[in-house]
């Protein structure tokens, strides 16, 4: 099963590590004291957070609820949209 899903983990920390290179340095500095939150049915990848954390030295979290956490996310965000206007882009507000 490991080697089985060993391809696609690594391409997950890639990906991870890959996002962090870009990210400003103050966000990156925020994220380097929080750490990340892992979300999703790949947060429950045994393991998971462990190697991330190794790879980026960074503290990883689980989410609480990790396979409904965006969907849960999502609806406080409709819940809150009035606030939300701002952050919010259009397609072709560029």
């Amino acid at each position: 099963m490991r080697e089985a899903i060993a391809e696609p983990v690594s391409a997950i920390v890639d990906a991870v590590k890959t996002t962090l290179d870009k990210t400003p340095p103050e966000l990156a500095a925020d994220i380097m004291q929080q750490g990340i939150t892992i979300t999703g049915g790949g947060a429950l990848l045994a393991g998971l957070d462990q190697r991330l954390s190794h790879e980026t030295g960074m503290p990883i979290h689980i989410a609480a609820e990790p396979l409904y956490s965006v969907v849960i996310g999502s609806g406080r965000a409709l819940e809150n949209i009035d606030a939300m206007r701002g952050l919010l882009s259009q397609s072709g507000d560029d």
